[in-house]
């Protein structure tokens, strides 16, 4: 049975920062055919991409948030992290993982709140 857990969120200050990590069971990252990524959810609005490794390795970005998080992943650890810096109030979110393997399957965490106040 394959979890993922995210942790890492909570309260921070407008241009703080904040680490989300995501660690996962009943799975491999060494397999290279899984990508990664974190989206969010905003109260009222769909749930977004943040930021995702491809199962090729490409990054993406979502726009409003380049240059300032950066996703990486622990093979070793099966883990995957987003490192949130110079946070804004429109960054408060539920922040949640997904890990999709090339042949269709996908999987969620249960979310991590993010909130930033001014």
């Amino acid at each position: 049975q394959v979890q993922l857990v995210e942790s890492g969120g909570g309260l921070v200050q407008t241009g703080g920062s904040l680490r989300l990590s995501c660690a996962a069971s009943g799975l491999t990252f060494t397999d290279s055919r899984y990508g990664v990524g974190w989206y969010r959810q905003a109260p009222g609005k769909e749930r977004v991409l943040v930021a995702s490794i491809r199962s090729g390795g490409d990054i993406t970005y979502a726009d409003s948030v380049k240059g300032r998080f950066t996703i990486s992943r622990d093979n070793a650890k099966n883990t995957v992290f987003l490192q949130m810096n110079s946070l804004k109030a429109d960054d408060t979110a539920v922040y949640y993982c997904r890990v999709n393997h090339i042949l269709g399957a996908t999987y969620w965490g249960q979310g991590t709140q993010v909130t930033v106040s001014s």
